[in-house]
Order: structure tokens, then sequence, then C-alpha cells
């Protein structure tokens, strides 16, 4: 199978995933010793984090999933049922149905198709009004690989009074840095792009929200406060967390800049050759990221039915793993680039889809 599709699910390499074997050892050798540890432990590892992602280590938890900080932002917020909280299209389901369970939505349209961040920007900003308390943005869309919640549009937010809450789970090791700009609330997952096991992710609060924010179960950690309390949950599988700061420092060590060039090069290569499909049409690319997307002809992935069909078939009868998100009027593609995909796989990729939508 080839696996064009990191931005869904990060494969782990091979140096952390032996530290991550080895603290699940240590801790099957003496479990007492490890969890009377793993609050010190903890720390230690988020100050690592911190330091490769430019953040306030007392200012950021370590949280399992992107998903999860949101829940745990958005009840820290303490949203009623008339509050307005301004949402995108673009926006990560689970995120935005999260947001929708505490306040009142407001969806920004936005068509593929705008033609750079400064469009994006002005299209979220058009629909603010005196009423919106909260913007949930997305710093790169999952689906159509677009910038949304830069550091121009996050300050012009602020300005508004608007209370900023980015979902940053592709910003981790895809950016410089993940957290320009200041929201008020960021969050990341650490499996996508920064190499880090399963389960891994930062939950990053201005100081004037972090003693709002609920820790996900009661532990002997409430006392702490936040971060403490947030990243401290009792007997659970803390090994992941602990392993995420050696995936930064992996990535520091083969050199940050020089793979990020390579797969956003890598993707932009297999994104050409997806486009010399008929009907297949690029959405407009943002050169700092590894993921490309491209726009199918509109009688595919109409619905995400249609959407999980065209992707499985994709993979049993392609041998690739991709993303195929749905949108009215037809859907698309999504495909990305990491140091262990080769210009083949786009290749084997394009031969095969091809086949696909001319229904053979």
């Amino acid at each position: 199978m080839a696996h064009l599709n990191h931005g869904s699910f990060g494969a782990v390499p091979l140096p952390v995933a032996r530290a991550h074997r080895q603290l699940a050892a240590e801790a099957a050798a003496d479990p007492d010793a490890f969890f009377l540890g793993v609050p010190d432990r903890l720390a230690a590892a988020r100050a690592r984090i911190a330091a490769r992602l430019g953040a306030d280590p007392e200012g950021m938890a370590l949280v399992t999933n992107a998903t999860e900080a949101a829940h745990l932002v958005l009840d820290a917020l303490g949203l009623g049922a008339d509050d307005e909280v301004l949402v995108t299209d673009h926006g990560y389901g689970t995120v935005v149905a999260a947001a929708a369970r505490r306040a009142r939505l407001v969806t920004v349209h936005l068509d593929p198709e705008l033609p750079d961040e400064g469009a994006v920007r002005r299209a979220v900003l058009a629909a603010v009004t005196t009423r919106t308390r909260v913007a949930v943005l997305d710093q790169i869309t999952s689906l159509t690989a677009r910038v949304v919640a830069g550091p121009r549009l996050l300050a012009d937010l602020a300005d508004r009074g608007v209370t900023t809450v980015v979902d940053g789970a592709h910003a981790p090791g895809m950016l410089a840095a993940p957290l320009a700009g200041r929201p008020d609330v960021w969050f990341g997952n650490l499996h996508k792009w920064a190499y880090a096991p399963p389960g891994s992710a930062v939950l990053a609060v201005a100081p004037a929200l972090r003693d709002r924010v609920p820790a996900p179960v009661p532990s002997w950690e409430d006392h702490r406060g936040f971060p403490r309390a947030v990243e401290y949950r009792g007997t659970a599988d803390y090994t992941g967390l602990l392993a995420a700061a050696d995936g930064l420092d992996l990535l520091a060590a083969l050199g940050a800049e020089r793979v990020r060039a390579h797969n956003s090069a890598l993707a932009a290569h297999g994104a050409g050759l997806l486009a010399e499909l008929p009907g297949v049409t690029p959405l407009p690319a943002d050169d700092r990221l590894a993921l490309r997307a491209l726009r199918l002809p509109s009688r595919f992935a109409r619905t995400r039915p249609e959407a999980e069909a065209l992707r499985e078939e994709i993979a049993v009868r392609v041998g690739c793993r991709v993303l195929v998100w749905p949108w009215q009027g037809g859907g698309g593609i999504r495909i990305c680039g990491q140091i262990y995909n080769r210009p083949a796989e786009y290749e084997r990729l394009a031969r095969g889809l091809r086949s696909l939508l001319d229904g053979d």
C-alpha cells in the first residue's frame, strides 16, 4: 500500500517507535515506579516539545488529539446557546460539531477556488458581526489544504474583540512557526507531521484562559492547575506522549526545513500528475504545505458515502491511500508528501485514478 495520506495518519519513524517500546517495557517492568513518576516526566516532555514549537511550556498541555483539545477549550469559554461562534465549511467535522453542541454557529462559506490566503481572510472577516464572540478556525484545512487562520486574520479578529480558537492539527512539524499570530487558543496533533506516536497532541492557551480549562477527568494532579491537571488522568497509557518529543527531535536532526521543502515538492509533483487527468482541477496551493488538494469531475464524491466508496476503491484497486472529500457539485482528492514516499507511487495513483474515472 502506498501511503499518500500522511495528513490523516502519520507513520512513526523507527527511532521513535523504539523509544515508545522502551517506555512500554519500563512501565511493564515496574508499574508503580513508572506511574508515580508520570506527572514530572510529562512536564519534562512538555518542556522539550514546547521548545521545538516555540511555545510557553507552562501555557501548553499534552493531550491525546485535537478533537479532545477542542472540547476542553470550548467548555472553558463558557459559551451559551445565544453566543455566536464563527466557523467555516472547511472546518474539521468533529471540531465544528463540538462548537455546535455549545453555541449558535455562523458558518462562512469558503469557495475552494479562492485564489489565496488574502481572499480567505476577507471572506471570514465579512461574516464577523458585533454578536461574534468566538472564531473556531483551521490553521490548515484538512480537506482542501488551505491556510485559514494566518497571523493577519488572527490580528484582525483580535482587534474586533473576537476570541480566536485555532485548530492547528496539521501545523506541528509542517510549519516552522506553528503558533504564529498568538491566538487565544491553539491546539495541534503531533502524530501527523511531527513523527510522534498516535494519541499525541498539544493544547496552548493564553494566560487569561488557563485557569478555566477543565481537566478531562478528576485526578491527583487537580490541585496543580493547568497544565498538569489537564494532562494527567490517572491510570492511562502515557507512553506515546512521553515519546512525542523524540519525534520533534528527529525532525530537527534530519533538518526540518529540508524535510519540509522535500515533502512540499513531492506533493506538488503528485498534484501535477493528477492535474493531467481529464476533469481533475488543482486547487490553489501553498508552497509551505506538504498537502495538495484537487477537485474531481462533478459526478464523483458528491456525498460522504460516495467519497468513502471512491477512497476504498482506490485503496483496493490501485493500492494507494488518499483522502477523498465530499463536496456539493463534486468533491476532491487530497494527497500528501512524506520522506518515505517516492515519485513512482504518485505515478501509480495517477494511472489507477484515470482508469477509475473512466469507469473501467
